[in-house]
């Protein structure tokens, strides 16, 4: 009996043994394979979200620069004096009397990243547009004065430059086509005039359109942009710029729009060099392809870009494109939409032959279109007071005239209408020659706009317009 307890407490003790030995290597086990690395989606999953972004930010702040401009504003009082003999003389008089206040100096401020080590400075055009007076620090807290070498006012894109700083880093410049939603990204500015500003957040959306010009083609981020963040970097994890900081969406919060560098990379030698930029042309109006309109034309999805107009010897006519030939490739890319073509051509070499593959009647088809170039804006109309009309316009030419296919030669040429103003609203182009403002011809900028100022009075003003070979009227309600 005493013998077999012996055994019975032996083998109890030899089970807890095992039990803790069990315990103990399953503990170490435990231990090594948290310090042992994660592989594939596990992986993939912690590195999603940055431990932090210090080094990232390290690394590239030194680059971007605090720009600060003024820029001289013509003061209501000088308005009124240029415009006396209206309605509100009696009002300026009463508080200025005789003697209207002088122009003023308005200050500005802005962000910009260096790109070349002898001081060449990228930012947007809106942040030195106008400005009588460039002054920039750097990283160090030294400080230059800079001048414009370019600007390109259809992209918000503009280069500057700084004389006598050394050790200047620049940043490299990546590649915004390889973006994607969800990425991670840094914006790095100066805020309200806050040096070295770094925000983090990821690419919320590509390819949108904001409105604000013909090449809209915007990044879309919810690292925070804010007023002074404008010309600033957008920089990829790997330290590289993807976008130029430019805009906010005044009644969002967290969204912020940036410019792809891929678009600035293509227009910085010109601005360096010229200080302006030269486009392609192809002559020819374009929509947008929708679902009713792909099944009508025999395409199986909504994309290309419909022909609704061509220019009479541009260079599009030439090569035997025709109203109605919906464009699916140029120069080996594909047409997504009508937005994406103009930024195509715009960019392509004056001079350079491509291949435009197209479907007529449901046939595909190849022309070699020689791109010509686009015209520069010319003379344009400030139209007064908050463009009542909503439209940018220059003086006709013969050489207009023939491109655009009217027989006039005189009036002016529309060549931007702004989206949902009185204009657009009621069915001007771009491409409309204004012949007559309320029945009264009108042959150039100037007249045309002396024209605008009498009209204001009425509830509506009457254009007649010539588009290619037709004549029609256009009663637009200022609003």
């Amino acid at each position: 009996m005493e013998g077999t307890k012996r055994i019975k407490r032996i083998m109890l003790c030899l089970l807890i043994a095992s039990v803790l030995v069990g315990a103990g290597y399953g503990i170490s086990l435990a231990v090594k394979s948290s310090e042992t690395p994660l592989k594939g989606t596990q992986a993939a999953a912690v590195a999603m979200v940055p431990a932090n972004f210090s080094d990232l930010a390290s690394k590239v702040s030194s680059s971007v620069i605090n720009i600060q401009t003024t820029k001289t504003v013509k003061s209501v009082g000088q308005d009124f004096r240029e415009h006396s003999g209206g309605p509100f003389d009696d009002f300026f008089g009463r508080f200025f009397g005789n003697n209207p206040p002088e122009d003023f100096q308005e200050k500005g401020l802005g962000s910009g990243f260096v790109i070349s080590h002898d001081g060449y400075i990228l930012t947007n055009n809106h942040v030195v547009e106008g400005a009588s007076h460039i002054k920039v620090k750097i990283a160090d807290g030294k400080e230059f004065d800079a001048k414009v070498v370019g600007r390109d006012p259809k992209t918000d894109i503009a280069v500057i430059k700084i004389e006598g700083a050394s050790d200047l880093k620049p940043l490299m410049l990546g590649n915004s086509d390889e973006l994607k939603v969800g990425n991670w990204v840094i914006a790095v500015g100066n805020p309200f005039g806050l040096d070295q500003t770094v925000t983090a957040g990821i690419v919320s959306g590509k390819a949108r359109v904001i409105g604000s010009g013909p090449y809209d083609n915007y990044i879309q981020t919810d690292a925070s942009i804010n007023p002074g963040n404008s010309g600033g970097p957008l920089i990829n994890m790997n330290g590289e710029v993807v976008g130029i900081n430019t805009a906010i969406m005044a009644s969002g919060h967290g969204i912020g729009f940036a410019i792809p560098i891929n678009m600035a990379k293509d227009i910085i030698p010109q601005l360096e060099e010229k200080g302006h930029v030269t486009r392609g042309w192809l002559g020819v109006s374009i929509q947008e392809v929708t679902p009713s309109l792909a099944e009508s034309f025999g395409l199986k999805e909504k994309k290309g870009a419909l022909v609704t107009e061509v220019i009479g010897s541009g260079p599009a006519e030439k090569a035997g494109i025709q109203r109605g030939d919906v464009l699916l490739q140029f120069d080996g890319k594909d047409i997504s939409g009508s937005r994406n073509l103009p930024q195509m051509v715009a960019s392509t070499p004056i001079g350079k032959t491509v291949l435009v593959k197209l479907l007529r009647d449901q046939q595909l088809l190849t022309r070699e279109v020689r791109v010509g170039e686009m015209e520069s804006k010319g003379d344009v109309a400030n139209v007064p007071t908050q463009k009542p009309l909503g439209v940018a316009v220059r003086n006709v030419t013969p050489e207009t005239a023939g491109k655009v296919g009217v027989k006039s030669e005189t009036g002016v040429l529309v060549i931007g209408v702004e989206p949902g103003s009185p204009a657009a609203d009621a069915g001007v182009q771009r491409g409309d020659v204004i012949v007559e403002v309320n029945r009264k011809a009108v042959k150039d900028v100037e007249e045309f706009s002396r024209s605008i100022i009498k009209a204001e009075e009425h509830e509506s003003i009457l254009l007649l317009i010539q588009r290619g070979q037709n004549t029609l009227y256009a009663a637009v309600t200022p609003k």
